[in-house]
């Protein structure tokens, strides 16, 4: 008895293995069979070793030759769904009769799902298989149905850690790209708020998709980057910054020419100025295009809280942001070079704390920055309530033991927390400002004030040339008129914002002015 068991076990699988070799051509060429037994031997040969596939054959209580084969991967499909939806009703519906026309039967009278299609190609089948949906072979029918039968476990929607505000709404986007779309679309009930999806991955097959208001967009920026996505040809795409840094312009700059944000309300609000959003299904960070220089100092909550507070915080991060990347080489430019500048009593009380300290001033500065840095790193990737125990007990520890050990002077702790205090303004820039400010700290090392001012310099032309697909990311246009600067480092009130940036839309009009009888 088990040896018979034992060979019809080794028969199965070697036709499981001949018709692994008969697939090995390309998906896109392999077409569904006639023959219901060819359809099952193709699928167990193209998931072979894959054990979540499940496979399930029925017949018709009614029609005997009416044979199905139903697929589908466990673990990411509604089981209650499948059984009861699909089938039930194939056993038990005496609507079921082989011959032509069985497929559009089947859809429409018998499954019951919100959401089925024919297909004849076995790439759409085998992607749409592992992303939750069941196909459904027949007898005699050489189109396979894609019935939607997805249920994924996922994350609840909850506030961004990283974007939190005082006011306004406390959503945020999740890993499911259809659920993300529905908080976008609940916020835009319009059909000028188009969608278009990508698949990007040769192995992922991860599912993009481009918003846009169609009144409102720039197609010239639309068509850059449609041809940037369709160009890509990568193994995996896993999360958007993959995307971000295939698409971007001016590849080695170390600021970013893409947006980002986790927050539904975010996006709606650049969408309404003539950008573009990118989701990419598995991540809750997405993607605007185009992105300006300003946009690094604008909060979430800027246009929920009274105008006069916003416009003064704005103030205060791109005072924050010169502060963070200039006070240490403005430091040691003063005290290794033109210490003539400081007041007497001033340079009495430095000196007297240099006299005992070993190293250069320039010296300390590095050794204390990439001292901050590593205390700031090490924090974020420790659990959040040991991180930041850990960031503030070490700082202290670590600085007043430096101060008290005679290794590095008082002035230059209060330099760095000054520093490292006002790069907390400006968390979009927390990457280009560690490299700017070391940039910056070398020069001033060196050359004193001139080389800090020669730096200071490189960095605004470089922001006057950076561009964000065709749009200038800093323009210094001279056009002092209020609609062009009502949003830069002043948040203007509501009812003053009557046009939409320039450059980024074809259609400026954000509001109409009207008379006191309500005309416009």
């Amino acid at each position: 008895m088990f040896g018979f068991r034992q060979n019809d076990k080794n028969n199965k699988q070697k036709t499981v293995d001949k018709k692994v070799e008969q697939i090995n051509g390309p998906l896109e060429t392999r077409k569904v069979s006639y023959s219901l037994k060819d359809n099952v031997d193709t699928m167990k040969a193209l998931f072979l070793d894959v054990e979540i596939l499940r496979t399930r054959t029925v017949e018709n209580n009614y029609h005997n030759s009416a044979r199905f084969g139903i697929f589908y991967c466990d673990g990411v499909v509604n089981s209650s769904l499948i059984n009861d939806n699909i089938i039930k009703p194939l056993m038990l519906s005496s609507e079921v009769k082989p011959g032509d026309g069985l497929i559009d039967t089947i859809i429409e009278k018998v499954v019951q799902v919100n959401d089925a299609a024919k297909t004849d190609n076995f790439k759409e089948i085998v992607k749409a298989v592992t992303y939750g949906d069941t196909i459904l072979f027949a007898e005699g029918a050489n189109q396979a149905v894609i019935l939607s039968t997805k249920e994924f476990a996922l994350r609840s929607i909850a506030e961004p850690d990283n974007e939190k505000v005082l006011s306004g709404p406390r959503e945020g986007f999740s890993e499911s790209l259809m659920q993300n779309l529905s908080l976008v679309r609940r916020r835009a009930r319009t059909n000028d708020l188009k969608m278009k999806f990508l698949d990007l991955g040769r192995r992922t097959q991860t599912s993009i998709c481009v918003c846009y208001f169609d009144s409102l967009i720039n197609k010239d920026i639309l068509d850059q980057l449609m041809k940037k996505l369709k160009g890509i040809d990568i193994d995996a795409i896993l999360d958007t910054n993959y995307l971000t840094e295939l698409i971007r312009g001016a590849r080695y700059s170390p600021f970013r020419t893409t947006g980002y944000t986790e927050r539904p309300d975010i996006v709606v609000g650049k969408l309404l100025e003539g950008r573009i959003a990118i989701f990419v299904d598995g991540t809750p960070n997405v993607i605007t295009v185009p992105y300006l220089f300003i946009e690094n100092f604008q909060s979430n909550e800027d246009y929920y809280l009274s105008f006069y507070y916003t416009s003064f915080s704005r103030v205060l991060r791109i005072f924050g942001f010169f502060l963070t990347i200039i006070i240490p080489g403005l430091y040691i430019a003063i005290v290794a070079y033109q210490i003539e500048m400081l007041p007497t009593p001033l340079l009495i009380n430095i000196s007297a704390e240099r006299q005992s300290v070993p190293l250069p001033a320039a010296v300390e500065a590095f050794v204390m920055l990439i001292t901050f840095d590593v205390l700031r790193e090490t924090g974020i990737r420790m659990p959040s309530n040991t991180g930041q125990a850990l960031s503030i007990v070490g700082a202290l520890v670590i600085g007043q033991a430096a101060v008290t050990a005679k290794l590095v002077a008082a002035p230059m702790i209060i330099v760095i927390a000054v520093t490292g205090i006002t790069n907390l303004l400006v968390p979009k820039l927390n990457a280009p400002v560690i490299y700017i400010r070391f940039a910056l700290l070398l020069l001033a090392s060196t050359l004193g004030l001139f080389g800090l001012t020669m730096g200071l310099c490189a960095l605004i032309i470089h922001l006057l040339n950076l561009e964000s697909f065709g749009v200038p990311q800093l323009s210094l246009s001279g056009n002092f008129k209020f609609q062009a600067i009502k949003d830069t480092a002043f948040r203007a009130p509501w009812w003053t914002m009557r046009l939409r940036p320039d450059r980024l839309n074809k259609n400026q009009v954000r509001m109409k002015q009207k008379d006191e009888k309500g005309n416009d």
